[in-house]
């Protein structure tokens, strides 16, 4: 079974999108697509929406899409190509409290592709990329920890990186393979025929 992890530096800048793209380029490896989204105070696990509770049974919620129709990212998973998709939810800096459970749906799947940054603290992945867009300044605490462990980022055609954005070291940014995009296509050839490679399975285009 091969893991390849897709993350990203803030939120709405096209990680959904490379995850639905490999899919779809990569049909032979019949993904299970993996979500994992981490709510901060004041917002149920259980759903994303606004509570205050604060039970043990809020703290981890896993649920299958079965909808093609519904719009949401894990459809979208679904629409591109997936033979399974979940969302894993999760309160802020538990993830480790989901993650036999994510382990669980792993060992059942014959290849995965989760869309996650915190999950490479528990995971070693056989690919692990990161969307960066130095237009937009938030950088979040997850993609600066572990962008050391990313294989290859995935940025916008002309972007141009300067020393101290994000506070990331531009020599960092500099060493890693890169892979451009132009929205609405955020999987190019030369992405998807790395990630065959690093997996394996070279496929023409």
């Amino acid at each position: 079974m091969a893991i390849v992890v897709v993350g990203g530096h803030t939120r709405n800048i096209g990680k959904t999108s490379v995850v639905a793209g490999l899919i779809q380029a990569l049909p032979e490896r019949r993904w299970t697509a993996i979500k994992i989204t981490q709510f901060g105070h004041g917002v149920c696990s259980a759903n994303g929406e606004p509570c205050d509770c604060a039970t043990a049974d809020h703290t981890v919620a896993i649920s299958e899409e079965r909808d093609r129709e519904s719009g949401t990212d894990t459809s979208r998973y679904l629409v591109a190509g997936a033979v399974r998709s979940f969302w894993v939810r999760t309160r802020q800096g538990e993830l480790s409290d989901a993650m036999g459970r994510v382990r669980e749906l792993l060992a059942g799947s014959e290849n995965a592709i989760v869309e996650s940054n915190s999950v490479l603290r528990f995971l070693q992945p056989d690919v692990s990329l990161s969307v960066l867009d130095p237009s937009i300044s938030d950088f979040k605490p997850s993609a600066m920890r572990y962008l050391d462990r990313v294989d290859a980022l995935i940025v916008p055609v002309g972007a141009v990186f300067a020393e101290g954005w994000g506070g990331v070291s531009l020599r960092m940014i500099e060493e890693k393979r890169r892979f451009t995009f132009a929205a609405p296509e955020y999987c190019s050839v030369e992405l998807t025929r790395f990630v065959a490679e690093r997996l394996g399975t070279l496929v023409g285009r």
